[in-house]
């Protein structure tokens, strides 16, 4: 329990430290970017210190265990040697933790993109199940075990990664459409597409895993580099962020997400269109659980019905964690990346500090309980000074 506590302690240093300045918006509704930037990199710069004090406390308390490492002797000869080294700060963990990290963080910049705007996406973890099970059909048959299995790997795996990619983005549109449409608060409509996009991917796949894709998908998402290192997830995770991030903080689109969230009547006598830049979001969170699906079945040759289940909870988390605000106008893509990164360096820790995994929930509840209370907190304090300097 000391992991979670010293993570809530770090976190809520975090958030009473940058969040108490208040928001100024320009006359057309937008945040003002020279008051935001420096407010910005002080969350970011906050959560960097989390991460650093999450590791330190890991490496400290962690303990040691035995590597295989091979290595010539003197007569020439490869022999195998066991290495003592730190359990968590060792390469091959922080690899791993990296690339646990990449798919979440993928997610969870798409996430932000909603939660900015004001609103809540339940389903992202439905919709990887869903756009990961209809890629891997189709890749299916391309496979060794496939009916179509003669065909170059040149169409079949753009084909399937188009199929995940679309079929993603569709479920984020539907979403988005539906909730501008019908006007319903999207908490409702994202927790029954939830349900929907989840009970289509058990159909169709009935209940069935799916595999054997043809050999250059796995291996273009496993690409390995000197040292074996498998660098495509986090390297794809790394560019997303920076879209992201360009998208949210160059682009009049992103300054328009802030403003509806930060104030939806005002944005709209502003002349935003307000359903527009909603339905926008929710295509992007799609988009952005395709792209995790594209990876995860890549690197892990397979794809089921029940792929992401409790995913929701991880993604919203890192957003929140990472300096999002549940009640709109406030997020950065590089915080979701960052929170990704303190919510998986918890379950690592767990098992390095070899807790029981049943806290795992737990203790990330809590961390977003605790989140959200010091942003509301903070949103207090933010009025109760803008109201002294009026």
């Amino acid at each position: 329990m000391s992991l979670g506590i010293c993570a809530a302690f770090a976190l809520s240093g975090r958030r009473l430290f940058v969040s108490v300045r208040p928001h100024r918006m320009s006359s057309s509704g937008t945040e003002n970017k020279a008051a935001s930037r420096p407010v910005v990199r002080l969350q970011e710069g906050g959560l960097l210190v989390v991460i650093c004090l999450l590791g330190l406390l890991l490496t400290l308390f962690g303990g040691r265990v035995e590597r295989p490492e091979f290595k010539k002797n003197a007569a020439g000869e490869i022999e195998k040697i066991m290495v003592e080294r730190n359990k968590f700060f060792n390469a091959q963990n922080l690899i791993n933790l990296a690339k646990d990290t990449s798919f979440f963080a993928v997610m969870a910049v798409g996430a932000t993109f909603v939660i900015i705007c004001g609103g809540i996406d339940l389903s992202v973890g439905a919709v990887y199940a869903l756009a990961s099970v209809l890629a891997a059909l189709v890749l299916h048959r391309f496979g060794t075990d496939g009916p179509h299995s003669s065909v170059s790997p040149w169409l079949s795996v753009p084909l399937g990664m188009a199929v995940c990619i679309g079929s993603a983005t569709l479920c984020g549109l539907l979403n988005g459409g539906m909730i501008v449409a019908l006007k319903v608060h999207p908490f409702i409509i994202t927790l029954g597409t939830m349900t929907i996009y989840r009970g289509v991917a058990f159909v169709i796949t009935a209940g069935q895993s799916v595999g054997a894709f043809p050999t250059a998908f796995p291996d273009l998402v496993k690409w390995e580099v000197y040292g074996g290192l498998r660098l495509v997830p986090f390297l794809v995770m790394v560019l997303v962020t920076i879209l992201g991030t360009v998208y949210l903080t160059r682009l009049a689109a992103g300054r328009r997400i802030y403003a509806v969230g930060g104030n939806e009547l005002a944005s709209r006598y502003s002349g935003v269109r307000v359903e527009r830049v909603k339905l926008s979001v929710y295509v992007i969170s799609g988009l952005s659980a395709g792209i995790a699906a594209l990876l995860a079945i890549g690197y892990y040759g397979s794809a089921s019905s029940g792929d992401g289940a409790g995913y929701e909870l991880d993604v919203i988390a890192s957003a929140v964690v990472g300096g999002a605000s549940l009640s709109g106008g406030r997020g950065s893509a590089l915080g979701a990346l960052l929170g990704a990164l303190i919510i998986k360096m918890i379950d690592n820790g767990i098992v390095i500090l070899r807790i029981d995994q049943s806290y795992s929930r737990i203790i990330i509840g809590a961390v977003v309980i605790l989140a959200v209370m010091l942003d509301q907190f903070n949103t207090w304090l933010a009025k109760r000074r803008l109201t002294k300097t009026v």
